[in-house]
């Protein structure tokens, strides 16, 4: 089962003032960004501590309700050579549970490099270990939402 919609059609099915909710879904954590409600500019929001399924969306809708979300972006680790290996079914069972939960479009993003990205950004700015383990996350679904934004 495929849920998951190209950017392109993202944009059309979410409606005006809507925002996109950006997600790097990993084994403990799944960092949040925002997008603004153009559309433009994604912000790092916040980490989900991962317990039960259930416990996450729980605050995915709560995030959704009071931001006005009307679609997902989730970050899609495919291999450096663009092949998909274990980490890219376990993202692919997490968006197909959120469709069962959330009557919104999502799209999946490449998100290589992310992580090296924010991690080598973060290093730039003299920014401490302990800081840095705990924004990472949510700096780099940030960086992968304003990717998809800017394909947008």
């Amino acid at each position: 089962m495929t849920v998951a919609v190209s950017i392109a059609e993202l944009k059309s099915l979410i409606g005006p003032r809507q925002r996109l909710l950006g997600m790097d879904p990993g084994t403990k954590t799944i960092g949040l960004a925002l997008s603004d409600t153009t559309l433009m500019i994604a912000t790092p929001m916040e980490i989900i501590r991962r317990k039960r399924f259930k416990d996450d969306v729980a605050r995915l809708r709560e995030i959704v309700e009071e931001q006005n979300v009307g679609g997902f972006v989730i970050g899609w680790p495919v291999n450096m050579d663009g092949t998909e290996g274990p980490r890219c079914q376990s993202v692919r069972a997490f968006s197909e549970n959120l469709a069962k939960e959330f009557d919104l479009p999502q799209t999946l993003w490449d998100e290589r490099l992310s992580t090296s990205a924010v991690e080598r950004t973060l290093l730039e700015a003299d920014s401490s270990r302990a800081k840095r383990k705990d924004v990472i996350d949510k700096m780099a679904a940030a960086y992968i939402l304003q990717g998809a934004l800017h394909a947008i």
